[in-house]
Protein backbone atom coordinates (compact mmCIF):
# COMPACT_ATOMS: atom_id res chain seq x y z
CA UNK A 1 0.00 0.00 0.00
CA UNK A 2 2.80 2.37 0.95
CA UNK A 3 4.62 1.65 -2.30
CA UNK A 4 1.54 2.52 -4.35
CA UNK A 5 1.21 5.85 -2.50
CA UNK A 6 4.91 6.62 -3.07
CA UNK A 7 4.59 5.98 -6.76
CA UNK A 8 1.53 8.22 -6.98
CA UNK A 9 3.29 11.06 -5.18
CA UNK A 10 6.28 10.69 -7.48
CA UNK A 11 4.04 10.93 -10.55
CA UNK A 12 2.32 14.02 -9.19
CA UNK A 13 5.67 15.63 -8.51
CA UNK A 14 6.91 14.94 -12.01
CA UNK A 15 3.69 16.37 -13.54
CA UNK A 16 4.05 19.55 -11.51
CA UNK A 17 7.61 20.01 -12.65
CA UNK A 18 6.51 19.55 -16.27
CA UNK A 19 3.81 22.22 -15.89
CA UNK A 20 6.24 24.65 -14.25
CA UNK A 21 8.77 24.28 -17.10
CA UNK A 22 8.18 27.33 -19.50
CA UNK A 23 8.10 26.76 -23.30
CA UNK A 24 10.62 28.91 -25.33
CA UNK A 25 9.13 32.15 -26.78
CA UNK A 26 9.63 32.81 -30.56
CA UNK A 27 9.83 36.55 -31.34
CA UNK A 28 8.88 37.87 -34.83
CA UNK A 29 11.83 39.83 -36.31
CA UNK A 30 10.82 42.73 -38.68
CA UNK A 31 12.19 42.54 -42.25
CA UNK A 32 14.83 45.13 -43.08
CA UNK A 33 14.02 46.88 -46.40
CA UNK A 34 15.77 49.55 -48.44
CA UNK A 35 13.71 52.73 -48.44
CA UNK A 36 13.69 56.28 -49.79
CA UNK A 37 11.87 59.44 -48.75
CA UNK A 38 9.55 61.42 -50.97
CA UNK A 39 11.39 64.69 -51.57
CA UNK A 40 10.74 68.07 -53.09
CA UNK A 41 12.85 69.19 -56.04
CA UNK A 42 12.72 70.70 -59.53
CA UNK A 43 11.61 68.39 -62.33
CA UNK A 44 12.27 69.11 -65.99
CA UNK A 45 10.60 66.98 -68.62
CA UNK A 46 13.01 66.79 -71.51
CA UNK A 47 12.73 65.21 -74.94
CA UNK A 48 15.99 63.94 -76.42
CA UNK A 49 16.29 63.33 -80.14
CA UNK A 50 19.00 62.66 -82.68
CA UNK A 51 18.90 64.65 -85.92
CA UNK A 52 21.05 65.41 -88.96
CA UNK A 53 22.13 68.85 -90.11
CA UNK A 54 20.87 69.78 -93.56
CA UNK A 55 21.47 72.86 -95.73
CA UNK A 56 18.93 75.61 -95.27
CA UNK A 57 18.40 75.54 -99.03
CA UNK A 58 19.82 73.17 -101.64
CA UNK A 59 18.93 73.08 -105.34
CA UNK A 60 20.15 71.67 -108.63
CA UNK A 61 20.67 74.59 -111.01
CA UNK A 62 19.32 73.88 -114.49
CA UNK A 63 19.88 75.77 -117.73
CA UNK A 64 16.81 77.68 -118.91
CA UNK A 65 17.74 77.14 -122.56
CA UNK A 66 19.35 74.24 -124.39
CA UNK A 67 22.95 74.68 -125.44
CA UNK A 68 26.57 73.68 -125.06
CA UNK A 69 28.57 74.61 -121.98
CA UNK A 70 30.96 77.29 -123.18
CA UNK A 71 32.49 78.11 -119.83
CA UNK A 72 32.04 76.94 -116.24
CA UNK A 73 33.48 79.18 -113.55
CA UNK A 74 33.09 77.10 -110.37
CA UNK A 75 34.06 73.70 -109.04
CA UNK A 76 33.24 71.50 -106.07
CA UNK A 77 33.54 73.37 -102.77
CA UNK A 78 33.67 76.89 -104.27
CA UNK A 79 31.74 79.56 -102.41
CA UNK A 80 29.60 81.86 -104.54
CA UNK A 81 27.60 85.02 -103.97
CA UNK A 82 24.09 85.92 -105.07
CA UNK A 83 23.94 86.69 -108.81
CA UNK A 84 27.41 85.33 -109.57
CA UNK A 85 27.74 83.78 -113.04
CA UNK A 86 28.46 80.08 -112.58
CA UNK A 87 28.44 78.92 -116.20
CA UNK A 88 27.88 80.25 -119.72
CA UNK A 89 26.16 78.38 -122.56
CA UNK A 90 26.74 78.74 -126.29
CA UNK A 91 23.60 78.88 -128.49
CA UNK A 92 24.61 80.05 -132.02
CA UNK A 93 21.08 80.23 -133.43
CA UNK A 94 20.08 82.50 -130.58
CA UNK A 95 22.73 85.03 -131.62
CA UNK A 96 21.23 85.01 -135.12
CA UNK A 97 17.80 85.62 -133.63
CA UNK A 98 19.19 88.60 -131.71
CA UNK A 99 20.73 90.07 -134.87
CA UNK A 100 17.48 89.56 -136.77
CA UNK A 101 15.43 91.18 -134.02
CA UNK A 102 17.78 94.19 -133.96
CA UNK A 103 17.62 94.67 -137.71
CA UNK A 104 13.83 94.35 -137.75
CA UNK A 105 13.53 96.94 -135.01
CA UNK A 106 15.79 99.38 -136.88
CA UNK A 107 13.73 98.95 -140.05
CA UNK A 108 10.56 99.55 -138.07
CA UNK A 109 12.03 102.76 -136.65
CA UNK A 110 12.80 103.92 -140.21
CA UNK A 111 9.23 103.19 -141.25
CA UNK A 112 7.95 105.27 -138.35
CA UNK A 113 10.17 108.16 -139.43
CA UNK A 114 8.87 107.93 -143.01
CA UNK A 115 5.27 107.76 -141.77
CA UNK A 116 5.78 110.93 -139.74
CA UNK A 117 7.09 112.72 -142.81
CA UNK A 118 4.06 111.51 -144.80
CA UNK A 119 1.81 112.94 -142.09
CA UNK A 120 3.56 116.31 -142.30
CA UNK A 121 3.18 116.37 -146.11
CA UNK A 122 -0.46 115.37 -145.82
CA UNK A 123 -1.06 118.10 -143.24
CA UNK A 124 0.49 120.72 -145.56
CA UNK A 125 -1.52 119.53 -148.55
CA UNK A 126 -4.73 119.47 -146.50
CA UNK A 127 -4.16 122.98 -145.18
CA UNK A 128 -3.43 124.31 -148.70
CA UNK A 129 -6.50 122.66 -150.19
CA UNK A 130 -8.70 123.98 -147.37
CA UNK A 131 -7.34 127.54 -147.77
CA UNK A 132 -8.00 127.45 -151.55
CA UNK A 133 -11.56 126.21 -151.01
CA UNK A 134 -12.22 128.91 -148.37
CA UNK A 135 -10.83 131.63 -150.62
CA UNK A 136 -13.08 130.66 -153.55
CA UNK A 137 -16.07 130.43 -151.24
CA UNK A 138 -15.46 133.98 -149.90
CA UNK A 139 -15.06 135.37 -153.43
CA UNK A 140 -18.29 133.72 -154.60
CA UNK A 141 -20.12 135.11 -151.55
CA UNK A 142 -18.83 138.67 -152.04
CA UNK A 143 -19.27 138.71 -155.81
CA UNK A 144 -22.02 136.30 -156.82
CA UNK A 145 -21.78 134.95 -160.36
CA UNK A 146 -18.08 135.73 -160.75
CA UNK A 147 -17.04 132.07 -160.27
CA UNK A 148 -18.65 128.96 -161.63
CA UNK A 149 -20.19 126.68 -159.03
CA UNK A 150 -18.26 123.75 -160.49
CA UNK A 151 -14.97 125.41 -159.64
CA UNK A 152 -16.09 125.94 -156.05
CA UNK A 153 -17.24 122.32 -155.78
CA UNK A 154 -13.94 121.03 -157.14
CA UNK A 155 -11.99 123.06 -154.56
CA UNK A 156 -14.13 121.62 -151.74
CA UNK A 157 -13.59 118.09 -153.07
CA UNK A 158 -9.82 118.58 -153.18
CA UNK A 159 -9.92 119.82 -149.57
CA UNK A 160 -11.88 116.75 -148.45
CA UNK A 161 -9.49 114.46 -150.33
CA UNK A 162 -6.48 116.08 -148.70
CA UNK A 163 -8.10 115.67 -145.26
CA UNK A 164 -8.70 111.98 -146.00
CA UNK A 165 -5.10 111.53 -147.05
CA UNK A 166 -4.02 113.17 -143.79
CA UNK A 167 -6.15 110.71 -141.80
CA UNK A 168 -4.65 107.80 -143.73
CA UNK A 169 -1.13 109.07 -143.09
CA UNK A 170 -1.85 109.37 -139.34
CA UNK A 171 -3.28 105.84 -139.28
CA UNK A 172 -0.17 104.54 -141.07
CA UNK A 173 1.99 106.34 -138.50
CA UNK A 174 0.06 104.72 -135.64
CA UNK A 175 0.44 101.29 -137.23
CA UNK A 176 4.18 101.85 -137.67
CA UNK A 177 4.55 102.90 -134.03
CA UNK A 178 2.62 99.81 -132.88
CA UNK A 179 4.91 97.70 -135.05
CA UNK A 180 7.90 99.21 -133.26
CA UNK A 181 6.43 98.10 -129.92
CA UNK A 182 5.92 94.57 -131.25
CA UNK A 183 9.51 94.36 -132.51
CA UNK A 184 10.81 95.79 -129.24
CA UNK A 185 8.97 93.07 -127.37
CA UNK A 186 10.48 90.48 -129.70
CA UNK A 187 13.94 91.91 -129.15
CA UNK A 188 13.36 91.91 -125.41
CA UNK A 189 12.32 88.24 -125.58
CA UNK A 190 15.48 87.35 -127.52
CA UNK A 191 17.63 89.33 -125.09
CA UNK A 192 15.98 87.53 -122.18
CA UNK A 193 16.78 84.20 -123.78
CA UNK A 194 20.33 85.40 -124.35
CA UNK A 195 20.56 86.19 -120.63
CA UNK A 196 19.42 82.63 -119.94
CA UNK A 197 22.67 81.41 -121.46
CA UNK A 198 24.28 82.56 -118.21
CA UNK A 199 23.60 80.31 -115.22
CA UNK A 200 23.70 82.48 -112.07
CA UNK A 201 23.47 81.75 -108.35
CA UNK A 202 20.04 82.60 -106.87
CA UNK A 203 21.55 82.76 -103.36
CA UNK A 204 24.93 82.68 -101.67
CA UNK A 205 26.26 79.25 -100.84
CA UNK A 206 28.72 76.51 -101.70
CA UNK A 207 28.92 74.28 -104.77
CA UNK A 208 28.22 70.82 -103.38
CA UNK A 209 28.29 69.03 -106.75
CA UNK A 210 29.30 69.75 -110.34
CA UNK A 211 27.50 67.84 -113.07
CA UNK A 212 28.48 69.46 -116.38
CA UNK A 213 31.81 70.03 -118.09
CA UNK A 214 32.88 72.38 -120.88
CA UNK A 215 31.45 71.22 -124.20
CA UNK A 216 28.66 69.19 -122.64
CA UNK A 217 25.19 69.54 -124.11
CA UNK A 218 22.56 70.48 -121.54
CA UNK A 219 18.82 70.60 -122.08
CA UNK A 220 16.54 73.36 -120.89
CA UNK A 221 15.31 72.84 -117.34
CA UNK A 222 11.78 73.64 -118.49
CA UNK A 223 11.75 70.53 -120.65
CA UNK A 224 9.42 67.68 -119.75
CA UNK A 225 12.26 65.20 -120.08
CA UNK A 226 13.18 63.45 -116.84
CA UNK A 227 16.87 62.98 -117.69
CA UNK A 228 17.73 66.68 -117.98
CA UNK A 229 21.23 67.19 -116.60
CA UNK A 230 21.76 70.01 -114.09
CA UNK A 231 24.83 72.22 -114.27
CA UNK A 232 25.76 72.36 -110.57
CA UNK A 233 24.20 71.81 -107.14
CA UNK A 234 24.17 74.82 -104.81
CA UNK A 235 23.70 74.57 -101.02
CA UNK A 236 23.25 77.36 -98.49
CA UNK A 237 25.19 76.38 -95.39
CA UNK A 238 25.49 79.70 -93.58
CA UNK A 239 22.26 78.56 -91.92
CA UNK A 240 21.46 74.88 -91.38
CA UNK A 241 18.23 73.04 -90.61
CA UNK A 242 17.54 70.30 -88.10
CA UNK A 243 14.40 68.25 -88.67
CA UNK A 244 13.08 66.77 -85.43
CA UNK A 245 10.47 63.97 -85.33
CA UNK A 246 8.32 64.94 -82.33
CA UNK A 247 6.49 61.89 -80.90
CA UNK A 248 2.73 62.01 -80.56
CA UNK A 249 2.89 62.16 -76.75
CA UNK A 250 4.79 65.47 -76.88
CA UNK A 251 3.07 67.14 -79.85
CA UNK A 252 0.63 69.13 -77.70
CA UNK A 253 3.50 70.67 -75.72
CA UNK A 254 5.71 71.79 -78.62
CA UNK A 255 5.41 75.44 -79.63
CA UNK A 256 7.29 77.81 -81.92
CA UNK A 257 10.02 79.48 -79.90
CA UNK A 258 10.63 76.51 -77.58
CA UNK A 259 14.31 76.57 -76.52
CA UNK A 260 16.42 73.61 -77.57
CA UNK A 261 19.93 72.57 -76.65
CA UNK A 262 21.99 71.12 -79.50
CA UNK A 263 25.12 69.08 -78.91
CA UNK A 264 27.44 68.35 -81.85
CA UNK A 265 29.56 65.38 -80.67
CA UNK A 266 31.97 65.48 -83.61
CA UNK A 267 32.92 69.09 -82.80
CA UNK A 268 32.48 69.00 -79.04
CA UNK A 269 30.16 72.02 -79.23
CA UNK A 270 26.82 72.93 -77.73
CA UNK A 271 24.45 75.43 -79.30
CA UNK A 272 21.33 77.16 -77.97
CA UNK A 273 18.54 77.53 -80.52
CA UNK A 274 14.76 77.37 -80.74
CA UNK A 275 12.02 75.66 -82.71
CA UNK A 276 11.27 77.84 -85.74
CA UNK A 277 8.40 75.94 -87.37
CA UNK A 278 6.51 72.66 -87.32
CA UNK A 279 4.19 70.88 -89.70
CA UNK A 280 1.07 70.74 -87.46
CA UNK A 281 0.42 67.27 -88.85
CA UNK A 282 1.51 63.79 -87.81
CA UNK A 283 3.08 61.40 -90.29
CA UNK A 284 0.87 58.34 -90.29
CA UNK A 285 3.77 55.89 -90.75
CA UNK A 286 5.77 57.07 -87.72
CA UNK A 287 3.15 58.89 -85.61
CA UNK A 288 5.51 61.85 -85.33
CA UNK A 289 5.26 65.53 -86.23
CA UNK A 290 8.14 67.18 -88.03
CA UNK A 291 9.59 70.31 -86.38
CA UNK A 292 12.47 72.39 -87.75
CA UNK A 293 15.25 74.28 -85.99
CA UNK A 294 17.37 76.87 -87.81
CA UNK A 295 21.00 76.87 -86.69
CA UNK A 296 23.32 79.73 -87.57
CA UNK A 297 26.66 78.46 -88.88
CA UNK A 298 29.24 81.25 -88.79
CA UNK A 299 32.58 80.08 -90.04
CA UNK A 300 30.90 77.05 -91.66
CA UNK A 301 32.31 74.75 -88.96
CA UNK A 302 29.22 72.53 -88.97
CA UNK A 303 28.99 70.49 -92.14
CA UNK A 304 25.68 69.28 -93.58
CA UNK A 305 25.29 65.62 -92.73
CA UNK A 306 26.75 65.85 -89.23
CA UNK A 307 24.66 64.36 -86.42
CA UNK A 308 23.31 66.39 -83.52
CA UNK A 309 21.87 65.42 -80.15
CA UNK A 310 18.93 67.70 -79.42
CA UNK A 311 17.32 68.26 -76.02
CA UNK A 312 13.92 70.00 -75.82
CA UNK A 313 12.62 71.11 -72.43
CA UNK A 314 8.91 70.35 -72.60
CA UNK A 315 7.94 71.19 -68.99
CA UNK A 316 9.65 72.64 -65.92
CA UNK A 317 8.26 72.31 -62.37
CA UNK A 318 10.54 73.94 -59.78
CA UNK A 319 8.87 72.53 -56.62
CA UNK A 320 7.51 69.04 -57.23
CA UNK A 321 7.09 66.05 -54.88
CA UNK A 322 9.14 63.22 -56.38
CA UNK A 323 9.95 59.56 -55.77
CA UNK A 324 12.82 57.55 -57.22
CA UNK A 325 11.77 55.47 -60.21
CA UNK A 326 13.03 52.39 -58.34
CA UNK A 327 10.22 52.87 -55.81
CA UNK A 328 7.52 52.58 -58.48
CA UNK A 329 6.05 49.57 -60.25
CA UNK A 330 4.38 49.61 -63.64
CA UNK A 331 4.33 52.26 -66.34
CA UNK A 332 2.15 55.10 -67.51
CA UNK A 333 0.28 57.74 -65.53
CA UNK A 334 -0.75 55.36 -62.69
CA UNK A 335 1.84 53.30 -60.78
CA UNK A 336 2.05 51.12 -57.66
CA UNK A 337 4.28 51.78 -54.64
CA UNK A 338 4.66 50.47 -51.06
CA UNK A 339 4.41 53.10 -48.34
CA UNK A 340 5.74 52.45 -44.81
CA UNK A 341 3.53 53.82 -42.05
CA UNK A 342 4.89 55.45 -38.89
CA UNK A 343 4.60 52.14 -37.02
CA UNK A 344 6.55 50.30 -39.75
CA UNK A 345 3.65 48.52 -41.51
CA UNK A 346 3.56 48.21 -45.32
CA UNK A 347 0.67 49.58 -47.32
CA UNK A 348 0.23 49.35 -51.10
CA UNK A 349 -0.53 52.72 -52.74
CA UNK A 350 -1.75 53.65 -56.24
CA UNK A 351 -0.09 56.93 -57.26
CA UNK A 352 -0.75 59.29 -60.15
CA UNK A 353 2.49 60.21 -61.88
CA UNK A 354 3.29 63.43 -63.75
CA UNK A 355 6.60 64.47 -65.26
CA UNK A 356 9.61 62.25 -64.87
CA UNK A 357 13.32 62.28 -65.50
CA UNK A 358 15.84 59.47 -65.84
CA UNK A 359 15.94 59.07 -62.02
CA UNK A 360 12.76 60.42 -60.40
CA UNK A 361 9.06 60.83 -61.14
CA UNK A 362 6.67 63.53 -59.97
CA UNK A 363 3.79 62.35 -57.74
CA UNK A 364 0.77 64.53 -58.38
CA UNK A 365 -1.24 63.85 -55.19
CA UNK A 366 -1.52 61.76 -52.02
CA UNK A 367 2.14 61.96 -51.00
CA UNK A 368 3.82 64.44 -48.68
CA UNK A 369 7.46 65.37 -48.40
CA UNK A 370 9.23 62.92 -46.09
CA UNK A 371 6.87 59.95 -46.66
CA UNK A 372 8.78 56.67 -46.66
CA UNK A 373 8.53 54.14 -49.52
CA UNK A 374 10.13 50.77 -50.19
CA UNK A 375 12.90 51.14 -52.74
CA UNK A 376 13.52 47.51 -53.75
CA UNK A 377 12.58 43.89 -53.02
CA UNK A 378 8.83 44.51 -53.22
CA UNK A 379 8.24 41.17 -54.93
CA UNK A 380 8.78 39.30 -51.63
CA UNK A 381 6.71 41.73 -49.53
CA UNK A 382 3.00 42.13 -48.98
CA UNK A 383 0.75 44.72 -47.41
CA UNK A 384 0.50 44.52 -43.63
CA UNK A 385 4.03 43.21 -43.14
CA UNK A 386 6.06 44.74 -40.32
CA UNK A 387 9.36 46.07 -41.67
CA UNK A 388 12.41 47.94 -40.48
CA UNK A 389 13.28 50.75 -42.92
CA UNK A 390 16.85 51.31 -43.99
CA UNK A 391 17.47 54.47 -46.01
CA UNK A 392 19.35 53.80 -49.23
CA UNK A 393 22.84 55.23 -48.98
CA UNK A 394 22.77 55.47 -45.17
CA UNK A 395 25.47 53.75 -43.10
CA UNK A 396 24.43 50.64 -41.20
Amino acid sequence: MLNRISVALLLLLLAGCARNREAPTVKEVPVVVATAHASRQAVDRNLRLVAEFRPYREIDLMAKVSGYVKQINVDLGDRVSTGQVLATLEVPEMADDASRAGATLRRSDAEVLRARQDVKRAESASQLAQLNADRLFNVARQRPGLLAQQEIDSANARALEAAAQLSGAKAALTASEQGVQVFKAEQSRVNTLMNYTRVTAPFAGVISRRYAEIGAMVQAGTSSQTNVMPVVRLAQDSVLRLELPIPESAVALVKVGFPVRIAVPSLGREINAQINRYSSQLQMSTRTMMAQVDVQNPGFAIKPGMFAEVTIRLESKPDAIVLPLMALDGAGETRQAMRISKDGVLKTETLKIGSETAEVAEVLSGVAEGDLFVLSGRGQLKAGTKVTPHLAGASK
